[in-house]
This record gives C-alpha cells, structure tokens and sequence, in this order.
C-alpha cells in the first residue's frame, strides 16, 4: 500500500511537471511570436514568415510537454533556438538617430547652474488639430527660488484605469511648466502599449509649456484631462525635484533607454520622483492602473486634505475648461479656477 502510494505521487508530481513544462514552453512561444511582430526586421510578409518557423519547434515543444512521453529532442531543438533568440534579443539597443515625430522630436536639454533652471527647449506648439500645428521649440530660463507650486495632471485616453501622468510646475512670475516622460514615436509612427513591451519605442522626457502640453489632449487629441494640488511640498522639495528631471534628462541624453509599458513609463516615473521625497511611499496596484493614480495619492496624503475624492475628481475635470480657454495667456489660471487647494489669490493671472 505504501509503494503503491508513493507511485501515485509521483505519477500526479509528473504530471504537474509536464503540464508546467508544457505552459512554460507555451509562454516562451508566445512572447518569441510578438517579439518577432515587434522588432523582426522587414516587411509584414518577412515578419509573418519567421513567426511561423518559430512556432514550429514552439508547438513541438508545447507537445512534448503535455504529451505522455517527453520528446527531449524537441524541448533540446526548442532551447536552442530560444537562446538564439535572446541573444538576438540583446542586440536590439535604444536609438537617439530615428527620423522623429515633430512633438517628440528634441529631447529634453536642461542644466541647473545655482538658482537658474535653463532649458534649451520647452516645446511650445500651437495646435489646431493633432496633425496641424506650428512647431515652437524656445529656450527658457526659470528661478528656482520662485517655484510654489507641483500639481499632477491625469490624461485618460483608453477608459478608466489608463491615464497619462504629467507634473506642472509654477513660478511666482505665472508660468507653468510641465515635465511628461512619453514614448518617441518615430514619423508615422502610432502608440501601441503591447508594443511597450516589445522594445517597440524609446523613451523621451519632454518640457512643455502648459497650454501646449494640455491643449495637445484636451483639444487636439480629444482626450479627459484632470488636475490635482499636490500637498505636503516644501519649496526644497518642489527644487528636488525638478533636480530630479533634469537628472533623468541628462542620464537620457547620455543613453537611451526604452519605453516599457509596465516597469518604465509616464507613471513609474513619477513614483520614483515621489519615493525621493518620502521613500516609505507603499507599492500599490495603482502604479499600473494609472488612472486611478489620484487615488492613490489621496491615500497617501498627497492631495487637498478634507476634500471627497469625488469631489477632487469633479472640480479637478479641466477638459471642458481647457477646450473653452484654448490658447490664450491665462491659460493657467482658467483651468485651475475651483480646483480645490488652489485658492484664487495663488492662481497666476
């Protein structure tokens, strides 16, 4: 009875072990198909090609696995050529010399010399539709002495749990400026995020004045755009980190790195901001779920203390405001009208 029952152990840890074995194989497969879609260089009909060779030994693989006698052959034949693979997979490097879409087109070039924060390019568009603008790059300089303000806005494009994350910065002089870590999309070139995680696009970190950086969602692009206060921040900290940006520009400038949907994106960005500031910040679901990132900040204590997130969320809504303003000088302090936290004596006018 008991060499009988350690035989049936052993049959069902077998068993456990080839249907493992045989989903392992299924999710290298899949991930070699979309890195081959994604980066394979060539047309369609090339990609589509070498996708098929690939699920050949993919499929004898997966079969190996679930079938009742392990063809080591097969699972050997697929082993070497998933290493073949990565090793192709590591040759693919970011790149600073693609032919660039016109927003994205200069990186960020910034450089703090005592109190002077100086920017060679703060993208500066007029847009009067996504595909029809006047393309303004200006060089500018800002007192860091003078900042008073960090404020996140939320930028929803595909439903409710995505959204992109921005950081405005304001002066005493008025002006606004906005830092977005987004992907450089080359000419032609559309957002794709299962292409975030197949090396399919660069990062870049863009300063932006803020008429042009939220007229390009909310006007343009047609998108829902929210503005939150952030709480809690001591003018040193505000200076730490636009350090921080800066600092990212200039590691970016140096090498370039890849946009990924998941681990290095507009939102992760941000927390690794916030975490210099307060470095016990909680890791939270919310980090992927961007659009629920003001939740998440109101949890932590980072937005108006004693105010609904209902509330923040209904007087934060700037879409409406930001289409009725459209390019105008008080831009800024039109959309911040009623945004709880900002009292209308500390709106730039």
């Amino acid at each position: 009875m008991v060499n009988e029952g350690k035989r049936r152990l052993l049959s069902v840890l077998r068993g456990v072990g080839r249907v493992l074995l045989a989903l392992l194989c299924l999710g290298i497969g899949i991930w070699g198909a979309f890195a081959l879609w994604y980066q394979f260089p060539g047309n369609v009909v090339a990609k589509v090609v070498a996708i098929l060779v690939w699920c050949v030994p993919s499929i004898w693989a997966v079969r190996a696995g679930f079938g009742p006698v392990r063809r080591w052959h097969s699972l050997a034949v697929f082993t070497g050529l998933f290493c073949v693979m990565l090793i192709w997979w590591a040759t693919i490097r970011p790149q600073q010399d693609r032919v660039w879409a016109d927003d994205v087109a200069q990186p960020l070039h910034a450089r703090i010399e005592g109190d002077r924060l100086i920017i060679d390019n703060v993208r500066n568009f007029h847009w009067r539709s996504e595909t029809d603008y006047d393309v303004r790059w200006e060089p500018r300089e800002y007192d860091l002495s003078q900042v008073q303000s960090v404020d996140m806005i939320l930028s929803y494009w595909m439903g409710p749990a995505i959204a992109h994350t921005l950081v405005s910065f304001g002066f005493a002089d008025g002006r606004q400026l906005v830092f977005s870590l987004e992907i450089r999309k080359e000419q032609g070139e559309s957002f794709s995020a299962l292409g975030g995680f197949f090396r399919k696009f660069e990062s870049v970190l863009v300063a932006a004045d803020e008429r042009d950086i939220v007229l390009t969602r909310s006007n343009a692009r047609g998108e829902d755009v929210y503005l939150y206060r952030l709480q809690g921040l001591s003018p040193a900290k505000m200076r730490e980190l636009l350090h921080f940006y800066v600092d990212r520009a200039q590691q970016l400038e140096r090498a370039p790195r890849f946009y990924n949907t998941l681990t290095s994106n507009c939102t992760t960005v941000v927390f690794e901001l916030m975490r210099r500031i307060q470095p016990k910040l909680p890791l939270d679901y919310r980090l992927l779920a961007s659009g629920y990132l003001a939740e998440y900040a109101q949890d932590v204590g980072g937005l108006t203390p004693g105010v609904p997130m209902a509330e923040l969320q209904q007087a934060g809504r700037i879409t409406l405001r930001a289409r009725e303003a459209g390019d105008v000088s008080d831009f800024s302090a039109r959309i911040r009208a009623g945004v709880p936290g900002i009292s209308p004596q500390g709106i730039p006018r």
